[in-house]
């Protein structure tokens, strides 16, 4: 656990037990950013509740709104898979240390503090820091980045032989065109 982060287990000020899944930042209140929807809404309005066995849909933040964890990891992402899918085939030097820069950087500043410091260690790791040396090297670095975070998760992984095709080029079938 991060240094000065609060258990999500413990109880919010009001002795009153959290929802499943609501994450408590470094202060001990509840991260808005670092929690999904659900959980948010269960906090803050409660959880609609149906004696029918149809399925409530998940809620849906409308668009001004900050996002959750869930909404912030898509989005991120997105951006990083776009930085590697138009990176120069043979960056110069200076452009791979400020790359490699730039993801230290954002591992620091991701607003999901837990997640933030998943990364950080994620990267720490052996044969885990950026490899930027090549668009191809970086898009793949990227994709097996994005894996760890999936199985984490208990996502599927991406195969990341076709990380060009799903970032760069578009899909082989035409659906991208």
């Amino acid at each position: 656990m991060a240094p000065g982060a609060v258990d999500q287990t413990e109880k919010e000020q009001t002795g009153a037990p959290l929802p499943k899944g609501v994450k408590l930042g470094p202060d001990g209140k509840p991260c808005r950013t670092c929690t999904d929807v659900s959980a948010w809404m269960a906090m803050t309005k409660g959880t609609p509740k149906s004696k029918s066995s149809t399925p409530i849909a998940p809620p849906v933040l409308p668009s001004d709104c900050p996002p959750d964890v869930e909404q912030l990891g898509r989005s991120s992402w997105t951006l990083l898979h776009s930085i590697t899918a138009t990176y120069p085939e043979r960056p110069p030097p200076s452009l791979q240390s400020e790359t490699r820069t730039f993801m230290s950087t954002f591992a620091k500043l991701y607003p999901c503090w837990h997640c933030a410091s998943d990364f950080q260690d994620w990267m720490r790791r052996d044969g885990n820091a950026p490899r930027v040396s090549s668009r191809e090297e970086f898009g793949r670095w990227m994709c097996e980045a994005h894996n760890a975070v999936n199985v984490k998760l208990g996502k599927k992984e991406f195969d990341c032989g076709k990380w060009e095709e799903r970032w760069r080029t578009g899909w082989k079938d035409g659906r991208c065109d």
